[in-house]
């Protein structure tokens, strides 16, 4: 049946599209700050992984976007309430993590610890996927905000006791943030492969 697509908004398509743009961003910030580590080292070759994903993830946006034209502007009232919702509560936690962010570096700075800033932009990072789960009643978040907010805690303590020079907490921190982005996306893709293109039928 080629009536499928109409099932779905396309404002349901381009949120898909979007999320996927902005963990091809994130990938990159958090890729970035790891070659900022790992610079000078054979390592650094291995971060080419999360390039080519980065890249995927923008070729995938952009694809769904294109497709999004398929879909059906119109929503149920139920929809476009539950929308708008979402977006409110995306806004205040959006803001909020940029307000904790900005906090939690001036409290290292002050504290003597600027080596702490990457760290700690990965704690607050990895404790805002918490009430994003609940949010979009996605459990993948409650994995994903496991993951980074373990990564940034042992950034914290591998850097505090040394057990890792600044270059490879930097490294550690931004591998650990670029594989939980790369998995968001993977996901994000994953549910736009799943969405009916035009001419198919069941």
């Amino acid at each position: 049946m080629d009536n499928q697509p109409h099932l779905i908004p396309a404002a349901a398509v381009k949120g898909i599209a979007s999320g996927l743009l902005m963990m091809a961003c994130f990938t990159l910030i958090w890729t970035g700050i790891a070659y900022a580590g790992l610079h000078g080292t054979a390592y650094a070759w291995g971060l080419i992984v999360f390039l080519i994903l980065a890249v995927t993830f923008v070729v995938n946006g952009i694809s769904l976007f294109r497709l999004a034209k398929h879909f059906p502007k119109v929503e149920s009232e139920e929809d476009k309430a539950e929308g708008k919702k979402m977006g409110m509560w995306f806004g205040i936690i959006f803001g909020a993590e940029g307000l904790l962010i900005f906090i939690a570096i001036n409290i290292v700075i002050n504290l003597g610890h600027p080596e702490l800033t990457i760290p700690v932009i990965a704690l607050v990072v990895g404790l805002h996927f918490y009430p994003m789960a609940k949010v979009f009643k996605r459990t993948i978040d409650y994995y994903l905000a496991t993951w980074s907010t373990i990564i940034a805690i042992l950034s914290i303590v591998f850097s505090l006791n040394h057990t890792l020079s600044q270059p490879n907490v930097l490294a550690f921190t931004g591998i650990g943030l670029a594989v939980a982005t790369s998995c968001y996306g993977l996901y994000m893709a994953y549910r736009g492969m799943e969405l009916p293109r035009p001419g198919a039928t069941n």
